[in-house]
């Protein structure tokens, strides 16, 4: 079986990610969340970081499990119940964590966006979606109609979506941002594109499409930021000879 260190995967990642030179949210805490002895064997992968995760990453064997929403988003002490579940969980099964939030949405080539935008057939994409100082997503010119582009998404992401049909039935200018950018629909719109495409969003941008004519498709928080971490991971597989596996352990929102 191979081995590999864990403080030389984490400072890869650091690095491929660019981790030092974006701005997050406060609690993303990009990099190494929490440490294990010091060997990797088996990554696994997964959207969240949560006991549930954890327990399944543990199951296939991993001492490693790759995250985009890590576990301090907010305080975490005091370290009894289910925080005390979790670390002792970790510490038992030697199962570190590495999280990666906007790093892993804005990478060029690892990136949720870049890949849905892969999976969607955009092609030629420009920088998008301006917020805290950097560009999180893609857009692309294209012509395609809204439900051929909502057919694409359905089949992407494998699930659920919604369509907000507020702007033009032929679409021609199309930003993605994975995740929860719903909220900021009127930025997209802002930056030009006629067709914004995201996770999720409230109830009021139904309306609020309908007044920047702008189309809303809303493909699932979960299911939008699934391609990232699988990437991340292929990429310390095949970087330092392990094996990976994908925990799969949807919301459906």
């Amino acid at each position: 079986m191979g081995k590999a260190s864990l403080t030389a995967i984490a400072q890869y990642c650091n690095r491929l990610l660019h981790v030092d030179e974006v701005n997050d949210y406060d609690g993303a805490c990009n990099g190494l969340q929490v440490q294990n002895r010091g060997s990797v064997t088996r990554v696994a992968a997964a959207v969240d970081g949560s006991l549930a995760t954890a327990r399944l990453a543990a199951a296939a064997g991993a001492d490693l499990l790759i995250v985009h929403h890590g576990i301090f988003w907010s305080a975490r002490h005091p370290w009894s119940g289910r925080n005390y579940e979790l670390l002792r969980f970790l510490l038992q099964n030697d199962l570190a964590i590495y999280s990666a939030h906007l790093p892993l949405d804005m990478h060029p080539k690892l990136g949720n966006n870049a890949l849905l935008c892969r999976s969607l057939g955009l092609k030629l994409l420009k920088p998008f979606f301006f917020q805290k100082n950097q560009f999180i997503g893609f857009k692309s010119r294209t012509t395609v109609s809204r439900d051929q582009l909502a057919k694409r998404l359905l089949k992407a992401v494998r699930g659920k979506i919604t369509v907000i049909p507020g702007g033009p039935a032929i679409c021609r200018r199309i930003g993605v941002v994975t995740g929860g950018a719903g909220s900021e629909l009127k930025l997209a719109a802002n930056e030009g594109v006629d067709t914004f495409i995201t996770g999720e969003g409230p109830h009021w941008t139904y309306a609020l499409a309908e007044e920047l004519g702008v189309n809303v498709l809303y493909g699932g928080h979960y299911a939008t930021e699934t391609f990232g971490v699988k990437a991340l991971a292929a990429e310390v597989s095949k970087r330092f000879k392990i094996p990976w596996t994908f925990v799969d352990h949807p919301t459906g929102l």
